[in-house]
Parts: C-alpha cells; sequence; structure tokens
C-alpha cells in the first residue's frame, strides 16, 4: 500500500549557480557518497540537481518535508544497473521506521535546464 507520493522540478542553473556562490551547500546537502558519485561525473549540475530533486521528492512522498531530518539523512544510491535508490539515515530512518515505511521507490530525470523526480513511500507489508 502506498504511503505517499512527491514530486519535484528545479532548474540546472539554479543549482549551478547555488554551487559557485556556495561550495558549503554540497557538503550541507549531500552525503559524502554522493559528493564521491558527482566527482565521478565531474560534478555535472544536472546530476546534482537530479539529487536534489529527488530528496525533496522523498521528503514530499514520506508527508513531512524537511520539518523532522535533514536533506541529508536521505542518500540517493545506484544500484548495479545504474538504478536510483533511497537509504534512509538518521531521522529521516527512524521517521520511516516510526510510520511503518518500507521503502521508497524513486525515478530521477533531467535536461539541460531542469532536473525532476518522483518518489513512492511504500508501506511495510502488513501495515
Amino acid at each position: 500500500m502506498i504511503y505517499g507520493i512527491g514530486n519535484d522540478v528545479i532548474e540546472v542553473d539554479r543549482v549551478r549557480k547555488t554551487i559557485e556562490k556556495n561550495p558549503r551547500f554540497l557538503v550541507k546537502y549531500f552525503t559524502e557518497s554522493e559528493r564521491e558519485y558527482f566527482n565521478k561525473r565531474k560534478m555535472s549540475p544536472q546530476t546534482i540537481a537530479g539529487y536534489f530533486s529527488a530528496k525533496e521528492a522523498v521528503s514530499k512522498a514520506m508527508g513531512m518535508g524537511f520539518r523532522f531530518f535533514n536533506m541529508s539523512d536521505i542518500e540517493i544510491v545506484k544500484d548495479a544497473w545504474g538504478k536510483p535508490e533511497v537509504v534512509l539515515i538518521g531521522k529521516a530512518f527512524e521517521y520511516a521506521k516510526d510510520n511503518n515505511i518500507g521503502s521508497i521507490l524513486i525515478s530521477i530525470s533531467h535536461s539541460e535546464k531542469y532536473a525532476t523526480a518522483m518518489a513512492v513511500a511504500v508501506l511495510k507489508e502488513g501495515s
């Protein structure tokens, strides 16, 4: 059963300008693993914007925005085939556990100008 859905869209240029003006942006909002992935992708603004959008979509699917946890409590990873997956950490993990959220499905897409993501929070079986 679905707990919630969320989507987000962001302008890639907005993310590019934020990174240029504030190098701490990456440290504040992304995990070390995500930043390593960005380095492998040559700091592609489209990739970074996609991950940012994904985190926003996940927070919306969980129904909270970022009231009780930080953006860095949501980590986007890739499986062996390159499919994005969500890993919840810290307070986001605790929130999901307390609300019987078993998994969160994510889809990320981007063009030259925009990045977008869609997330679906799924309840644990039997909930």
